[in-house]
């Protein structure tokens, strides 16, 4: 059994107190363990941020717990409760379905079989499925995968990389092997980390759809010797050690098979006369063979084609080009008009604004698209184009619809997603000042969590959203989305896919509106999102930044808030000592607001959160009468207004205190009140930590 003093396993326990912090339980933990780093070492230690730091801190931590046994066995306690994320459970089953119809192959087919099955020998199992867009390569992919099943007993596991930034990458195979959002790391190299580990042991099959690079793969790549990983892609990729299998055409009688197999022997017959013509256009791409299959008796309209380009006689191309020519006007319309931004999932209500009809026959041309195949139906529902389809699109609506009338199409969805992300903004955070206010078009949600939860499905497109208005230099609409993100980063995290769009919102602000409410504002959230992936430097300018902007606009309430950011970002640094300097400098702020000034109705709450988060920082630096003073301040507070989740926040933070300070039966009641405050609040990892807390309570000697 590891000695939990040992060098190494103090080392693990600190990583898996980082790999942690997702959630406020995780939080907690951290910002404990960096109280009893100070309390074990005698001094202030900032918190690691890099391995070399963490080794350095776990060097320091066994020097002294080997001097002190009964440092030791404090340390030993704690140890014991600390556990990383949930290593996901189960044997996942995420391959799409695959097509009914498929043919020739046998050579790639015998390539990935080879590799799958070679011995492992130190070289992760790794095969690259390259070729050009249409050409069948997820095709082949999802094909083997699926008649290797047995090979892979603890599933198969997939992720199309075409709309994910590096960045959640990680984190959406992680949520497909059963990891939920709240036991994700924060940071990207904590999340690929915890891939590793969890893949490791595992039989197991990988699929990366749509790869367009390198570095996009290498955060997402195993090195477990069970593991076979199929990257599929539309051209080599420099750098990967892969065992490259190209996919080309298909040969002429391959297309007849599958144009027979998907059309019937029936329609082939009727179309004896043009079907050389129709192969050769199709020029061995499954994508235009599936495409052609339902139209190779109908006459072709003479609608007008695109314009011509440097992919004119690319098969996907000739293939959108055709099916196009036989779409009535309307569903022709919506089609090039909803292909104007490379929104990553439509839904009929964005695209009826885009083409400026009513939903319901939005949702029917939207069935019609992908039908023929022009548009691509999503597992949620909603639909995209490929990317030469949407290509095709773009190129149509420019020659046919003009300069004008495209613009107003994407103005008209960028409305849309706006007037849906405030809404649903203020509805679930109606008491926060730093939602935008309300506007009278705003849809109606049941409930706060449905607000949530629809900006939550919409996240993709609304990053998107802001780099449409940036694009179109709409400085207002880009401030006002960055800022309705506000709930999404405080309630549903997401920080890696929202990031791009908020540093969009500060640079705009900046740039337009500097030194304002707006501009403190979106520094202030960029900061929290830094602060959650841990760019602890970054968030520290941002958040100096928001307080410089919220002080010029005259409004403290910010400015104090700004403030109390920055000494919250301490805690989370292990740097007690300035924490609490922030705290009172953000009091000091507090007090300027007079009894008629925006922001004096939330004065008590403010106060009473600064009193909480003093004694937090006093707790850090060892001072247990002083910190307990403070949070019992805060405790009275939140129990008066019947703040449950806030109360047992409190409560937490005294038992904590108590604990820290040798008083472990003095600590038990109070991880028992925050128990029952919490009971019906649905918070599981608080209730998990709370019901630790006790466990420690009670194993005290």
């Amino acid at each position: 059994m590891l000695d939990p003093i040992s060098l190494g396993a103090i080392g693990a326990v600190l990583g898996a107190v980082g790999l942690g912090m997702a959630n406020e339980a995780g939080r907690w933990a951290w910002e404990s363990t960096g109280g009893l780093v100070r309390r074990i070492t005698g001094r202030e230690v900032p918190a690691p941020d890099t391995p070399a730091e963490l080794d350095a801190v776990a060097r320091l931590l066994h020097d002294r717990l080997r001097e002190d046994p009964r440092l030791a066995r404090t340390w030993t306690r704690f140890a014991a409760g600390v556990r990383p994320p949930g290593a996901p459970g189960g044997a996942p089953a995420c391959l799409p379905a695959a097509p009914r119809s498929f043919t020739d192959r046998r050579d790639a087919l015998k390539l990935l079989d080879k590799e799958a099955a070679r011995p492992f020998e130190g070289r992760p199992r790794l095969a690259l499925l390259h070729g050009p867009e249409g050409i069948g390569t997820s095709t082949l992919a999802l094909h083997w995968g699926w008649r290797n099943t047995a090979r892979f007993p603890d599933g198969q596991l997939y992720a199309d990389l075409r709309t994910l930034a590096p960045e959640a990458a990680p984190a959406t195979l992680l949520r497909r092997l059963g990891l939920p959002d709240e036991e994700l790391p924060p940071a990207t190299e904590d999340r690929a980390e915890l891939l590793r580990r969890t893949l490791a042991g595992r039989r197991l099959l990988l699929v990366l759809d749509h790869a367009r690079s390198t570095a996009q793969l290498r955060p997402l790549l195993p090195a477990a010797p069970d593991v076979f990983t199929v990257v599929v892609a539309r051209r080599p990729l420099t750098g990967l050690d892969a065992l490259p299998v190209p996919v080309g055409p298909l040969a002429r009688r391959d297309a007849v098979r599958l144009l027979t197999e998907l059309a019937g022997k029936p329609a082939i017959g009727a179309a004896r006369a043009t079907l050389p013509a129709v192969l050769d256009r199709c020029a061995g791409s499954p994508y235009a063979l599936r495409a052609a299959a339902p139209r190779l008796t109908a006459p072709l309209v003479p609608t007008p084609r695109a314009p011509e380009g440097p992919d004119v006689n690319d098969p996907v191309h000739a293939a959108a080009d055709d099916s196009y020519r036989l779409l009535p006007p309307d569903a022709a319309r919506l089609y090039r008009l909803a292909g104007l931004r490379d929104w990553p999932a439509l839904d009929p209500a964005a695209t009826a604004r885009a083409a400026d009809t009513d939903p319901e026959t939005a949702a029917r041309l939207l069935e019609e698209l992908a039908d023929t195949l022009l548009l691509e139906r999503t597992d949620t529902g909603r639909y995209r184009y490929r990317p030469a389809v949407r290509a095709h699109a773009e190129r149509l609506a420019a020659g046919t619809d003009g300069i004008a009338a495209c613009s107003a199409a994407v103005s008209r969805t960028v409305g849309h997603y706006t007037r849906l992300a405030v809404g649903a903004a203020r509805a679930a955070l109606p008491e926060s000042w730093r939602v935008p206010p309300e506007r009278p078009d705003r849809p109606d949600f049941p409930d706060r969590g449905a607000a949530l939860a629809a900006l939550a499905a919409e996240t993709a497109n609304l990053v998107e959203a802001v780099a449409a208005a940036d694009e179109f230099g709409d400085p207002g609409t880009v401030t006002l989305l960055c800022r309705a993100l506000w709930p999404l980063q405080l309630k549903a995290g997401r920080h890696e896919t929202l990031l791009p769009a908020l540093r969009t919102g500060v640079r705009t602000a900046d740039t337009h509106v500097p030194g304002t409410r707006a501009a403190g504002a979106l520094h202030a959230q960029l900061a929290h999102t830094l602060t959650e992936v841990r760019r602890w430097d970054e968030a520290e300018r941002e958040a100096l930044a928001a307080a410089d902007a919220e002080r010029t606009a005259g409004h403290p309430r910010g400015h104090a808030s700004a403030v109390e950011f920055l000494g919250l970002l301490r805690l989370r640094q292990w740097r007690f000592t300035e924490a609490y300097d922030r705290f009172e400098e953000a009091g000091r702020v507090l007090d300027g607001i007079g009894p008629d000034d925006e922001g004096a109705a939330d004065l008590p709450r403010a106060r009473a959160l600064l009193e909480r988060h003093r004694g937090r920082a006093l707790r850090g630096q060892g001072d247990h009468p002083e910190a307990l003073r403070h949070l019992e301040r805060a405790l009275r507070f939140f129990r008066d207004t019947g703040e449950s989740y806030n109360t047992a926040r409190t409560l937490t933070d005294l038992a904590e205190t108590r604990l820290d300070g040798g008083a472990p039966e003095a600590a038990l009641p109070l991880v028992e009140e925050a128990l029952a405050a919490l009971a019906q609040e649905n918070a599981e990892y608080p209730l998990r930590y709370l019901r630790e807390l006790r466990q420690r309570c009670l194993d005290t000697d």
